[in-house]
């Protein structure tokens, strides 16, 4: 069977010119970055143009990237190291309800331990406002973490507003853009981010490599304790195969691809309500309605169709699709953005679903796949 791959959001595919580059480092350049011989040289020539290249894609300095193993432990550490060492000027946090679990746990230990975490409630598109920061912000707020874009809906916040608001306050301004990175265009210096969270197979690049952006006018100790590798930031070997392919995925994520990749998702969208629009298909889109939005993440309300049985009959079909997070897909509790957007009893929590598109999808794989989920909907009205 032929499958289609149109849950992009949970990951991508590694892309063969990544993958070629990994191997080539793993096999002719296996030294330790942290050694002084050859070897070791060759190694951290290799990690040091990595740098550059990344810390170019968002306008930082190379000495403001630290590679760590991806998104989840880039957010701890801004989150826990931020209120651990600045708990003397404050407790207050400010976040959203609609952060992935990756910032909501880490969230939950420091409430344990005596803070106090502001969480503020999505609008109807699943963003939130400047407003609700301002409003929310004290002069105990130690850190304000607002994701740059939602996972599950595809709603982009303010990052820019956000950032401005901050930028005279104590507070540090952390963003997890695991999801935005590689289609939206970043610029740290410009939107006053201090903190920034990616992880690359969001971007076809490798699994367990990410970067956590530190603005070289703050302070956090290292999450991690060990060596001094990432000067002191963060202990470690560093996975110098891994992030020479992350490099590689971020080169092929130029300005030009990332417009190119906005536009061909957002025709998905509207050939998706086309084809749906001339079915007489019931359904009503959870997360922004026109392109301001991550326009890869496209999640679908249709009334009446459970999502587990819709999910079911289209994977034996051969479309992978999900009906939220990947992080917790086993689990039987509803998506948390759409209960924060919508209210737990609305029945967009069960009958909702995430199509996400890729680089590698075609508007005629689009078109197969809805003629296909139009047929099936049909089938369970019937």
């Amino acid at each position: 069977m032929e499958y289609t791959y149109l849950d992009n959001a949970a990951t991508t595919p590694t892309a063969p010119e990544v993958v070629e580059v990994m191997r080539d480092q793993m096999l002719n350049n296996f030294g330790n970055a942290s050694a002084t011989n050859y070897f070791g040289r060759q190694a951290r020539k290799v990690l040091d143009e990595s740098r550059h290249t990344i810390a170019q894609s968002i306008n930082a300095s190379d000495s403001e990237i630290i590679f760590t193993s991806g998104g989840t432990e880039s957010d701890n550490t801004a989150i826990i190291s931020t209120a651990l060492s600045r708990q003397d000027k404050g407790k207050h946090i400010i976040t959203d309800e609609t952060e992935h679990e990756a910032v909501l746990r880490p969230m939950e230990y420091l409430e344990s331990i005596g803070f106090q975490v502001t969480y503020l409630k999505p609008n109807e598109t699943g963003a939130v406002t400047v407003e609700q920061v301002k409003q929310a912000l004290t002069d105990d707020t130690i850190l304000v973490s607002i994701m740059y874009g939602n996972n599950e809906v595809g709603a982009l916040n303010p990052i820019s507003e956000i950032g401005d608001l901050l930028k005279d306050h104590q507070a540090y301004f952390h963003t997890d853009a695991v999801q935005a990175y590689g289609t939206e265009d970043i610029d740290v210096k410009a939107e006053h981010i201090d903190l920034l969270s990616t992880s690359a197979h969001k971007l076809y690049g490798p699994k367990f490599i990410g970067f956590l952006y530190e603005n070289k006018d703050i302070h956090i100790p290292s999450y991690i304790k060990g060596g001094d590798q990432e000067t002191k930031r963060r202990a470690g070997t560093e996975n110098v195969p891994a992030i020479a392919g992350f490099a590689k995925a971020v080169e092929m994520a130029s300005d030009e691809e990332k417009k190119h990749r906005r536009e061909k998702y957002y025709s998905f969208k509207q050939e998706i309500q086309k084809i749906l629009d001339q079915n007489d298909i019931k359904y009503e889109i959870n997360g922004p309605k026109d392109s301001h939005g991550l326009n890869h993440v496209f999640n679908l309300y249709l009334p009446g169709i459970e999502k587990s049985v819709l999910l079911t009959r289209l994977d034996l079909e051969g479309f992978e699709v999900s009906g939220g997070s990947a992080c917790t897909a086993g689990s039987l509790e509803p998506s948390h953005v759409l209960v924060a957007m919508f209210g737990k009893d609305n029945p967009r929590i069960n009958d909702s679903v995430r199509i996400s598109f890729g680089a590698g999808n075609t508007m005629e794989q689009i078109d197969t796949f809805t003629n296909k989920m139009v047929e099936i909907v049909k089938d369970l009205t019937n």
